[in-house]
């Protein structure tokens, strides 16, 4: 059988070829309804099944966004992926994900990959844009958008939450319990200073502690975002002889590993101690007792960094304030801290 061709929609629509190209590719032209309709019916008569490949190569892009995360086992990275590949669904673009594992030269094998397939767009969930994929974003001229992470340059595009208050408000709910301290589990030496979330969330510790009169010195202890790390290190925390009353996480997954160790240790929570995390992932409902964490709304911070990347005007020179979306943080209370 004879493979259907544009031309043949376009005979049996009694149009040209230029106007069943405008109906596929939604443009550049408008096309007029009666008119779309008689394609749209030719090409579901023939079974017609537009050549990707050759619009891809026609229109340098293709239906395929792209989005590179430091770790695909860590939760939080996990269901922001998944919101935006919902978010992507809607708008007729499938989701390619490569995992970097907070590797510079991973990151920048997925970019060039990526790129060479021609995505529609690129977003980066990492911790630090670093200096060889800010060179190959350049070269290849891309559409990227930031998510979770501020940018440094004014001319990036970044989709983030309000870290520095979310930290503050979960010290500060730990601090009213009376605990007269908090101690912060935080990122490692090699954290990024700008724009990092997890420096974000210590930063906001700090001043939390500072308002209410309280040092930080000695009270922040590093540890790599993971669980596993956090378990390890708050088994030496934990046992030691200046134990902490409470302690703010920058992350779920270290307070995952926090709650384990005491769980270990047979130290009570929140009886004698106190724990609050930061993302709201899912598991974070479930554990014993369930975490006290600052949440943020995944779903519409997929949606606007999906809408960002594929909007033409992207590369547009703005303020910064146009080009960095802020959504808002929000305590979400559970029975870790203390409360009923």
């Amino acid at each position: 059988m004879a493979k259907v061709t544009r031309d043949d929609v376009a005979r049996l629509a009694g149009t040209s070829t230029a106007v069943v190209s405008y109906v596929i590719n939604n443009g550049p032209r408008p096309v007029a309804p009666a008119t779309r309709e008689r394609v749209l019916a030719a090409i579901k008569e023939l079974g017609y099944r537009p050549d990707r490949v050759a619009q891809a190569m026609a229109s340098r892009r293709t239906d395929l966004i792209g989005m590179i995360v430091p770790d695909a086992r860590q939760p939080f990275f996990a269901e922001m992926a998944h919101a935006v590949e919902q978010a992507a669904s809607e708008r007729g673009k499938m989701v390619l994900v490569g995992n970097s594992d907070y590797v510079e030269e991973r990151e920048v094998h997925y970019l060039r990959a990526f790129l060479g397939m021609r995505v529609s767009g690129l977003i980066l969930v990492s911790h630090g844009l670093n200096d060889l994929a800010a060179a190959e974003i350049e070269a290849w001229d891309a559409r990227v958008v930031l998510l979770h992470e501020r940018p440094e340059a004014i001319d990036d595009v970044a989709v983030v939450i309000d870290d520095i208050g979310g930290a503050q408000l979960a010290t500060r709910h730990l601090l009213e319990h009376g605990h007269p301290y908090v101690a912060c589990v935080g990122g490692t030496a090699e954290t990024p200073s700008v724009g990092d979330p997890v420096s974000d969330h210590v930063e906001g510790w700090r001043r939390a502690m500072h308002e209410a009169g309280l040092s930080t010195e000695g009270r922040l202890f590093e540890a790599p975002y993971n669980r596993y790390d956090a378990y390890k290190i708050g088994l030496e925390l934990l046992a030691g002889p200046q134990r902490p009353p409470a302690i703010f996480c920058s992350t779920d997954d270290q307070a995952f590993g926090i709650l384990r160790a005491a769980r270990e240790l047979r130290i009570e929570v929140p009886g004698e101690l106190a724990v609050a995390g930061f993302d709201d992932v899912k598991e974070a409902g479930l554990t014993d007792p369930p975490l006290t964490t600052v949440a943020s709304d995944r779903s519409a911070m997929a949606r606007s960094a999906v809408d960002l990347v594929l909007d033409d005007s992207l590369r547009v020179a703005g303020s910064r304030r146009e080009r960095l979306k802020v959504f808002p943080s929000r305590l979400v209370v559970r029975q870790s801290c203390g409360c009923p």
